[in-house]
């Protein structure tokens, strides 16, 4: 069970004892048109978060590794971090906008670099990391329509739900 300041309500009083990355409204088109890798070298990404009612989270297997991670991916030219979310969510889990409800999203971008020896230093334009618009989303819908294999190229094999502190511990 999780703290009671993590609890996953649409209430925006619930998401002042969140810590301040999060918002609770979408960035809709203030982000779209953004080149897809900028001009600091970060390729533009969103992350989803998914949790269900007993306050846990969607985890998955990335195919023939032992490797578990949330729902993510690129942003591609001309669409929002919204319009991203929404696809790789259905690309990667079969879920819709009508099986979520979107809680929040991170209020700036947030930087990783890559480790020095993945940057492709031969191609242009060169990506040095990646910026991400992290969503947090409550399942609505039924477990039953998740299908790992609803995209055009399956990234998981494997999913469960695990305590929302699991992610963080790996």
């Amino acid at each position: 069970m999780l703290p009671e300041a993590h609890k996953f309500e649409s209430d925006p009083a619930t998401f002042a004892v969140w810590p301040k990355i999060w918002k609770n409204h979408l960035h809709n088109n203030y982000y779209k048109g953004t080149h897809v890798i900028d001009a600091d070298g970060y390729r533009a990404n969103v992350g989803i978060i998914l949790s269900n009612v007993d306050r846990e989270v969607f985890w998955a297997r990335r195919i023939g590794q032992d490797a578990w991670q949330f729902p993510q991916g690129g942003i591609d030219s001309q669409e929002s971090p919204e319009e991203a979310m929404y696809r790789e969510l259905r690309e990667e889990t079969g879920l819709g906008p009508d099986d979520v409800e979107v809680l929040g999203c991170t209020r700036e971008w947030l930087k990783y670099k890559l480790p020095k020896r993945y940057v492709r230093k031969n191609q242009q334009p060169v990506c040095v990391g990646q910026k991400q618009i992290w969503y947090m989303l409550r399942m609505t819908g039924s477990e039953a329509n998740v299908d790992l294999a609803a995209g055009p190229k399956p990234e998981f094999d494997l999913w469960c739900w695990v305590d929302y502190w699991k992610p963080s511990k790996e």
